[in-house]
């Protein structure tokens, strides 16, 4: 199942690769054997759309205080405080056998 994944990971990876004009030429016949198939479609149709809207510029249907109402909103919703774990010790504990060692090597 995990080389499955594995290999659908990597047809992906090509599509997206290709649509983005990025493919090795040496793997083009993989990618174009994969377009054949429903997710390849399907998947190739998807980086299409996100390409579509990376690109896409802003359009006159949002209004001029469309950021600033925007703004104002984000300004007022709460803040999340997440919890910070301590910071660990900075050196590792002395074993006892360390120990040990130093106090009998010690004059």
């Amino acid at each position: 199942m995990e080389i499955q994944m594995d290999t659908q990971k990597k047809i992906r990876e090509h599509i997206s690769a290709l649509s983005d004009g990025e493919l090795a030429a040496s793997d083009l016949e993989l990618a174009f054997a994969a377009l054949r198939t429903a997710d390849g479609e399907q998947a190739w149709n998807t980086y299409h759309r996100i390409g579509g809207v990376l690109r896409a510029r802003a359009t006159s249907e949002l209004s001029d205080a469309f950021s600033e109402r925007l703004a104002t909103r984000l300004g007022a919703e709460p803040l999340i405080f997440a919890r910070v774990p301590a910071p660990a010790a900075l050196a590792p504990a002395e074993s006892g056998a360390e120990s040990r060692k130093v106090a009998a090597t010690s004059p």
